[in-house]
């Protein structure tokens, strides 16, 4: 298959070529000779070009009301829905992930349309007493700006939703720059918005790499807001560069997530759990429950039926009935895993199964990586510690809920947990103790949904949160108003 398509930048409500008219391949991960299109390389000039589009349309968007922004979110949803099958089928093709997924990727995309849609009646602010008389109190929440919104390959229709609806009901414009790997997800979510009436220049979105596109559009001085969504160490130069110019900052990295299981679990349910949790998306999920912490008294259970699920999970290209296991995203993402494994069986670490690259016909043309178990770890072992966004999971025996609270809460990262467990006392503790933004119980580390505030603690990010009530704070200011109709001065804690 080659339906090789020439894709173009969007910018101030036109399709253009970038400046420097050099382009890139997009390449479908489960067969390199399947090219899904040629977007532009975008670089500096560009990115000026959309920072310039969006900031000459801010002052109208700001100005339409709320619920007029909403009805064009709606319009979208609607959209989105009725197509929600054909870019499913695109995002298998750029991504990777089996079909059942990547539905769920629309789902979640048309779940943020609609919710902050409905925000757009309900941008609530605050009214209440003054300390004097004759005096009244409010405040409103009032957008910011030009919104810069840099996003990963891994939800690459649901994250921008999660970042540029928000932005958009709050008043905002936006400046989109979606990961190299799957820009067309992200495009068919502009043209989806566009075709739902969104005025010339309130979305742009420009294809490219992050060091000539990403990197300038996070530095531009008239871009006050960043949302970024990828790896730690890009994370930090997003937010030295926001610093330098003190922008309103939004950093979602790293995860390295736990998945408790104690003696009373329903383990038909831990399994299901932690194989989801393990190897859902091949593991390139920030929240990928990549570190499983089991009772001692029913480990070598737990392995052993974790093993035999594991074993039975059927790897192939996404667009195939029954494929339950993606590839990876690329050759560099394929390499890293390979690089983890190794690490893992020089640090003494059990290899139950996998720890490969697959060949033969199916795999031959595209990055496929067996997956992986490792048993009896311990909580330091860097396959334990850091992330590494692949099908690999590890199995650490703990001796109580004390201990595996404290295995848990070791590592960097503060993203997401869970546990598994009968006893509510149990489940309560957990969910007090354990240093994650997001928490389940009974259930995997994965699966959050957009009436609740996604982000994690330590260094997962920087203390902001998407979806929800909680993205309108990132994305607005607060502004506090008095009306003081006395008719003389009232001087605020000197006349009190």
């Amino acid at each position: 298959m080659n339906r090789n398509k020439n894709y173009k930048n969007f910018i101030g409500g036109q399709w253009v070529e970038s400046v420097g008219r050099t382009t890139f391949q997009n390449i479908n991960p489960a067969d390199s000779n399947d090219r899904v299109g040629t977007f532009q390389r975008s670089n500096a000039d560009d990115v000026a070009t959309a920072v310039a589009a969006a900031r000459a349309a801010f002052p109208a968007w700001k100005r339409t009301p709320p619920p007029k922004r909403a009805a064009i979110l709606f319009r979208a949803g609607h959209l989105l829905t009725e197509r929600k099958e054909a870019l499913a089928h695109d995002m298998t093709r750029e991504m990777g992930k089996p079909l059942e997924e990547t539905r769920g990727d629309v789902q979640e995309a048309i779940d943020m349309t609609l919710y902050m849609a409905g925000e757009g009646r309900r941008l609530f602010g605050q009214t209440t007493t003054s300390e004097f008389p004759d005096k009244f109190c409010m405040s409103l929440r009032s957008p910011i700006g030009v919104c810069g919104l840099i996003t990963p390959w891994n939800f690459p229709m649901a994250i921008p939703a999660w970042k540029m609806m928000p932005a958009l009901i709050c008043g905002n414009t936006v400046v989109l720059k979606p990961a190299e790997d799957t820009p067309l997800s992200a495009f068919n979510l502009v043209n989806v918005l566009t075709e739902a009436g969104l005025p010339p220049g309130v979305v742009n979105c420009l294809s490219g790499f992050g060091p000539e596109a990403g990197a300038p559009l996070a530095r531009h001085p008239d871009v006050p807001v960043i949302s970024f969504t990828g790896s730690t160490e890009v994370g930090r130069e997003v937010a030295h560069g926001g610093a330098d110019h003190s922008k309103h900052v939004c950093l979602e990295m790293g995860g390295k997530n736990v998945i408790i299981v104690l003696e009373d679990a329903n383990l038909d349910l831990a399994i299901d759990g932690a194989v989801w949790g393990g190897f859902g998306t091949t593991g390139q999920r920030c929240t990928a429950s990549s570190r499983v912490v089991i009772h001692k008294d029913i480990y070598s259970e737990f392995e052993q039926r974790f093993l035999e699920r594991t074993l039975a999970l059927k790897v192939g290209n996404g667009i195939n009935p029954g494929s339950q296991v993606g590839p990876l995203i690329n050759e560099a993402q394929l390499r890293t895993v390979e690089r983890y494994v190794e690490i893992g069986v020089k640090e003494g670490a059990r290899l139950l199964c996998g720890g490969q690259r697959l060949a033969g016909a199916e795999y031959d043309r595209g990055w496929f990586y067996s997956p992986t178990i490792f048993s009896r770890c311990t909580p330091g072992m860097r396959i334990c510690q850091e992330e590494i966004f692949g099908p690999v999971v590890t199995l650490i025996p703990c001796s109580n809920l004390e201990h595996a609270i404290e295995i848990g809460n070791g590592v960097l990262y503060g993203l997401s947990s869970s546990i598994y467990t009968r006893n509510i006392n149990h489940a309560f503790q957990a969910m007090q103790e354990m240093q994650t933004g997001i928490f389940y119980v009974n259930a995997p580390t994965i699966g959050a949904e957009t009436h609740l505030p996604f982000g994690g603690t330590k260094q997962t990010g920087n203390g902001h949160r998407e979806a929800a009530t909680a993205a309108l704070d990132f994305y607005s200011e607060w502004k506090s108003i008095y009306i003081d109709y006395s008719d003389k001065l009232q001087r605020a804690q000197i006349d009190t």
